[in-house]
């Protein structure tokens, strides 16, 4: 008999042109053990097979799976098509799966467990298997926690001293999260600025509003499959030579929203001033950052 009080699932996938992968994420949704869920695909204007596929789910599974795009079938950006499925969504829970990733069957039975022991919380987030033997079966898959001590809860503001891209911890994927809806909208969703070449820091910038006002949960569990690829847009921005000019515009960004939202926390504050130091003064930053560390390099590969 299923159990009244579970909480319900809202899973959203945004796409674009993701034929050779999409299937395989709907399918490990499809595959979870947790029963209560709902699945939306918002198609971000896909030329490829990819549209046919996820109409084909949501007529299969009608009632369970759902299909959206834009008006006009426009290319509106990741973010904005996150928000749009958000607007959609049912569920008082909210997790997101990348087109090209893949959930393992306990993803959403372990974090829903999670936000039950930890009512308090808005967000989960987990460690992520970076996914390297998809294509090449000799190759061995790396997990990463999240950067910070887990299975603890966090208060605002704490995470930003522990984690990328304003700390040295690693982020958490997208893959791996799960959201309070209620949260999500308290933040404001998901930036949908952040297109084109900027859709590398557009999870930053969203976990970023997260972290700053919310209580999260840092998860030692691994249930996602990261995949990694050439012509990804992580692949695509730091092989161009982009990666400065992504950052300095989320850095833009952060400061004018803690301007924007009166964040006068001067922790905080002192967290944004290092960021923007290699920016702002180069040269400064080279001489008392980059040319010490160097230096110390040159004296440990002589010894």
């Amino acid at each position: 008999m299923a159990n009244p009080h579970a909480p319900f699932v809202s899973v959203i996938i945004a796409f674009l042109n993701e034929e050779k992968f999409l299937t395989e994420a709907v399918e490990s949704v499809l595959a979870q053990d947790y029963p209560h869920w709902e699945l939306i695909l918002v198609d971000d204007g896909s030329t490829d097979s990819s549209s046919a596929i996820a109409k084909t789910y949501a007529q299969r599974f009608t009632g369970k799976i759902f299909y959206l795009e834009h008006e006009g079938h426009r290319n509106k950006g990741l973010s904005a098509s996150r928000n749009h499925g958000i607007a959609h969504a049912k569920g008082e829970l909210l997790a997101f799966l990348d087109a090209d990733d893949v959930w393992l069957p306990g993803k959403l039975t372990n974090q829903v467990a999670i936000f039950q022991r930890h009512p308090e919380i808005s967000m989960v987030a987990e460690a992520s298997d970076y996914w390297y033997s998809w294509d090449k079966a000799d190759a061995e898959n790396v997990a990463i926690a999240v950067g910070a001590p887990q299975d603890k809860v966090y208060q605002p503001t704490e995470l930003l001293y522990h984690l990328y891209p304003l700390s040295a911890g690693a982020a958490p994927c997208p893959s791996g999260l799960m959201l309070k809806k209620a949260a999500i909208l308290r933040v404001g969703g998901f930036e949908e600025s952040f297109t084109g070449k900027y859709q590398l820091y557009e999870d930053q910038g969203f976990l970023n509003k997260v972290y700053l006002k919310e209580k999260v949960y840092i998860s030692s569990a691994c249930n996602n499959l990261y995949r990694q690829r050439t012509g990804s847009i992580v692949q695509w921005v730091h092989a161009d030579g982009h990666y400065n000019d992504v950052r300095v515009y989320f850095l833009k960004w952060f400061e004018a929203y803690l301007q924007r939202e009166h964040v006068e926390d001067e922790g905080v504050q002192k967290l944004l001033k290092k960021a923007w130091h290699p920016y702002r003064h180069p040269k400064l930053h080279y001489l008392t950052e980059v040319l010490p560390g160097k230096v110390k390099q040159l004296f440990q590969n002589k010894t």
